[in-house]
């Protein structure tokens, strides 16, 4: 399928976090101009874009605000040709907690950006959504057209989220794409997640791993195989992608408690896995099965999911060994 052309400068959101900043690198490995946005804070930090060497932010301008902010938002998206909206306030746990943050980042976060590009005449918006907003699956594989079930907080306001991208390419014919990815894991990705969780705690080596639900499962998708799948909705042609969700997926289920085991054979170890009460959703918001279909995406664009689970499980242990990274992480949990 021939690409898009797409001119610069792009525009990635959530630029500073685990998926933003690898596709953040892919996009500027690839030629790319990027408009790199990130949270701002009073240190100055910039998150894992701290971490790229001058040469991997050579065609990078990285700019801090704050999503909410609507004049921020116009200015970071003013002459961009696509913005890849990754900015989100993530953690299921949290969203239990502080579920208003989640509704003015998640919802009224994506509003400034689809408002902005509206104005701003931007030629593609990719808005970021996520597996969660399916709950538990009632049909495997999950297609696009599954039903979308709020089980957390955090899950409503991405759901919320996909619903106002739809409507603003219905009611304002703005080139949206929504991707959905299901479970990326990899290199730089919050402790938060259950792989970092397994991984952090057997790395320190107590002979016990604290977790969730064990039986649960999910798609797990490694993190260049998610970026690979931004790319190509961002530059497939405009006819074959624009209006649409597409989900990124392997459409393989893993159990909980098999990543554990799976992951500790990489160790070299056999650990007590205790179920903690802490980690446990409350039991109608537990998401019990997710597994996605990925045909439609693979049609619309050819892309397909290239890692496999043990060489990504494999290159995320190696990455969270090396002690600099592994330094970067609190060693208790964070909600």
């Amino acid at each position: 399928m021939t690409a898009h052309p797409v001119a610069d400068p792009v525009v990635v959101t959530g630029a500073g976090g685990f998926i933003g900043s690898h596709l953040v690198e892919a996009l500027a490995a690839a030629g790319h101009r990027v408009r790199a946005f990130v949270h701002y804070n009073g240190a100055g930090t910039h998150g894992w874009l701290d971490t790229f060497s001058p040469e991997q932010l050579a065609d990078v301008e990285v700019v801090a605000g704050d999503i909410r902010d609507r004049g921020m938002v116009q200015r970071l998206v003013d002459g961009a040709s696509v913005v890849y909206h990754l900015a989100a306030l993530g953690g299921i746990p949290y969203s239990y907690l502080a579920p208003q943050s989640y509704v003015d980042t998640n919802i009224t976060g994506t509003l400034n950006v689809l408002e902005s590009a509206r104005s701003a005449g931007t030629g593609r918006v990719v808005v970021t959504s996520t597996s969660e907003v399916y709950g538990t699956a009632t049909t495997v594989p999950m297609t696009e057209e599954h039903r979308l079930r709020g089980q957390s907080p955090y899950a409503a306001t991405k759901i919320g989220a996909d619903k106002l991208a739809e409507s603003y390419h219905l009611s304002f014919g703005l080139p949206v794409v929504t991707l959905r990815p299901f479970n990326t894991y990899g290199p730089r990705q919050s402790t938060r997640a259950v792989i970092p969780t397994i991984v952090s705690q057997l790395a320190r080596g107590t002979g016990a791993v604290e977790l969730g639900a064990l039986r649960t499962t999910r798609d797990l998708l490694y993190v260049t195989d998610t970026v690979a799948a931004f790319r190509a909705v961002g530059m497939a042609p405009e006819s074959a992608v624009v209006g649409r969700v597409f989900q990124a997926a392997t459409g393989q289920e893993t159990a909980i408690g098999e990543l554990v085991r799976r992951i500790a054979a990489m160790f070299g170890s056999e650990p007590q896995i205790r179920v903690s009460e802490a980690r446990l959703r409350p039991a109608d918001s537990e998401v019990e099965r997710l597994v996605g279909d990925n045909r439609l995406l693979r049609t619309a664009t050819g892309w397909q999911p290239v890692a496999t689970l043990d060489d990504g499980l494999k290159a995320t242990v190696e990455w969270f060994l090396d002690p600099a990274n592994l330094a970067r992480y609190r060693a208790e949990r964070a909600v």
